[in-house]
């Protein structure tokens, strides 16, 4: 009998109060065979250090590389005219998450550099006839996940790399709100968001997959975290755009009004 339980945090944005809930939620369960972290660990939340700590003491944990985490590798704020997903560079949204993104690297040090600088882009899992691919976005780029015409693509790359496979489950993070499709034999999920969801719900999340004798179980765990106490770590702090993150976690959608 083939079956491994994966446990999937995502988009934690130093949000160590919901971390520490989701990683709760995690312990208390005996079947989980592995960990997955998909990116965004520190960036856009105020406590960068402390959940750096947290995250390096999880056993038995995959850290997939984000596109907040590549920033800090990057060092985006050294750029003659830096600007991210797209954005526009004179925009005052985007020179406050880039100066949010210097504030983040200058309180990891060569400890976060090190430590974002080990992560994987991807990560590729075989359950027996089912194959599981865990990405921040895409291992193509992590500012944007595949649509489905480029999903179903890459299944069919992938297909001729095992041609025994009969399931394929692409996992990712980066939008912070859910995704669930299913194409033939092909399933893509997202949870939505562990530490800054976008998708209305205050709520934090967890995921938990379960392949067990290819048969795919996805169950995600939405719970209540102390907010009052991210909202009071983001005042005490005052990292740059913490304004706009204290809208977004107060109303869990993209607050951009500064």
């Amino acid at each position: 009998m083939d079956t491994k339980t994966f446990a999937i945090i995502t988009d934690i944005h130093s949000n160590l109060e919901s971390l520490n809930q989701a990683l709760k939620i995690i312990h208390e369960r005996k079947d989980i065979d592995q960990i997955i972290c998909l990116g965004d660990c520190f960036a856009l939340g105020p406590e960068p250090e402390k959940t750096m700590t947290t995250l390096k003491n999880i056993s038995k944990c995959i850290f997939i590389r984000g596109n907040h985490d590549r920033y800090l590798l990057e060092k985006l704020w050294e750029e003659e005219s830096p600007s991210l997903e797209g954005m526009d560079p004179s925009d005052p949204i985007c020179k406050a998450i880039v100066k949010n993104e210097k504030w983040t690297a200058d309180l990891l040090g060569a400890e976060g550099f090190d430590f974002c600088s080990k992560m994987k882009i991807a990560h590729r899992e075989i359950v027996g006839q089912t194959l599981i691919e865990f990405s921040h976005a895409w291992y193509k780029r992590d500012d944007k996940p595949p649509s489905v015409k480029e999903a179903i693509n890459w299944k069919n790359h992938v297909k001729k790399l095992y041609p025994k496979i009969k399931k394929f489950v692409f996992i990712h993070g980066h939008v912070h709100v859910p995704r669930h499709q299913i194409i033939e034999n092909l399933t893509i999920l997202c949870q939505g968001a562990t530490g800054l969801p976008f998708d209305r719900d205050q709520r934090g999340s967890v995921a938990f997959l379960k392949v067990l004798d290819d048969e795919i179980n996805w169950d995600v765990h939405r719970y209540d975290y102390k907010k009052e106490i991210t909202s009071a770590q983001l005042e005490r702090r005052k990292p740059p755009f913490y304004t706009n993150l204290m809208n977004t976690i107060k109303l869990a959608s993209i607050r951009n009004d500064i």
